[in-house]
């Protein structure tokens, strides 16, 4: 029966990712099974975290978040958890060794999306960054490594770089939503809230300086984790140069997105890549 039950979670959680997320759920199908199971566990526990802090708008956020970690540390204590998806990430970071620094890290960047409304300079959001992206890179590395710590700890720093990039990447992407709905500003440079194309044009260099320093590490990777974590690193390459090409106030009016071929096209691409061992 504890098998069983154990599928069935891990069953919810990849129905999350896929519902959340078709194209991170077709990087992630790549993966060895053991593999893609772990990953969509990591995927549906900091997403049902993010929903909290960004959809719930009728309710005591604070205290839900609060009843998430204390659940899920009850959990840990127990082994088990009647919610599958803290029982699908809990069997994860078990099998996985996942540091418990990396989940407190990630939740204390949730709860500072429930109070913090801007961020004024780059030591404040790289701190944001750290918790909310990096350390999702580094539980994700946890699994692709599975438990060689002498390549954790060598690709420990390209992991958060790309966590990174993919954490800017959506900040622009997602800047009318943060922007007007939710009240945020996570750049420093738009303090007055207002992206131009002269800010714009400072703050890409940052993200593709991440993507770079991330591409050694992708290439040391191993097995099929190399394949689709460059999957992820082809779309959202992608997707900022897409934003690059598009004028500030287009950025700030609707959300910028790639289409389903061009996504088919880099996926071919990183596939023939991988395959003739060119990543």
């Amino acid at each position: 029966m504890d098998k069983l039950y154990n599928n069935v979670a891990f069953k919810i959680s990849r129905l999350i990712t896929e519902e959340y997320s078709d194209s991170f759920s077709k990087a992630v199908g790549f993966l060895e099974n053991d593999g893609s199971q772990a990953i969509y566990s990591i995927y549906g526990f900091v997403r049902y975290a993010d929903e909290i802090v960004d959809t719930f708008q009728a309710n005591d956020k604070d205290k839900i978040i609060d009843s998430f970690e204390n659940e899920y540390y009850i959990a840990a204590e127990r082994g088990v958890s009647t919610n599958p998806v803290l029982h699908s990430f809990l069997l994860t970071v078990k099998k996985y060794r996942i540091d418990d620094t990396l989940i407190k890290a990630f939740l204390k960047s949730m709860r500072s999306d429930l109070s913090k409304t801007q961020y004024n300079s780059k030591k404040e959001m790289d701190e944001y960054v750290y918790g909310s992206a990096d350390v999702v890179g580094l539980m994700c590395l946890k699994v692709f490594v599975n438990a060689d710590e002498a390549l954790y700890e060598r690709l420990k720093a390209p992991a958060m770089r790309l966590g990174s990039a993919f954490q800017k990447v959506n900040f622009l992407r997602d800047l009318r939503n943060d922007t007007h709905v939710l009240k945020r500003q996570y750049f420093p440079e738009l303090a007055g809230g207002i992206l131009t194309d002269e800010l714009k044009e400072r703050i890409i260099p940052q993200i593709k300086a991440d993507f770079t320093a991330s591409f050694e590490g992708i290439r040391w990777l191993p097995g099929r984790s190399k394949l689709a974590v460059s999957i992820a690193y082809y779309y959202y390459l992608a997707l900022l140069k897409k934003i690059q090409k598009k004028p500030a106030e287009k950025i700030m009016e609707s959300r910028i997105s790639v289409s389903r071929m061009k996504k088919l096209a880099l996926l071919v691409k990183a596939y023939i890549a991988y395959v003739l061992n060119l990543i």
